[in-house]
């Protein structure tokens, strides 16, 4: 699965998530996890 900020490859077990809309986000760092929780509508897929 891919970070939806920086598109990088993450594994779902990675210790940077996010739930948004009944969906977990996983993330490749704090900063990454930060800006999508700042605004997950611009990073939320669809």
């Amino acid at each position: 699965m891919k970070d939806q900020v920086c598109k990088m490859e993450v594994k779902e077990g990675s210790k940077f998530k996010s739930s948004y809309k009944g969906m977990m986000y996983y993330f490749c760092s704090a900063a990454c996890k930060q800006s999508f929780e700042r605004d997950p509508g611009k990073y939320a897929k669809a």
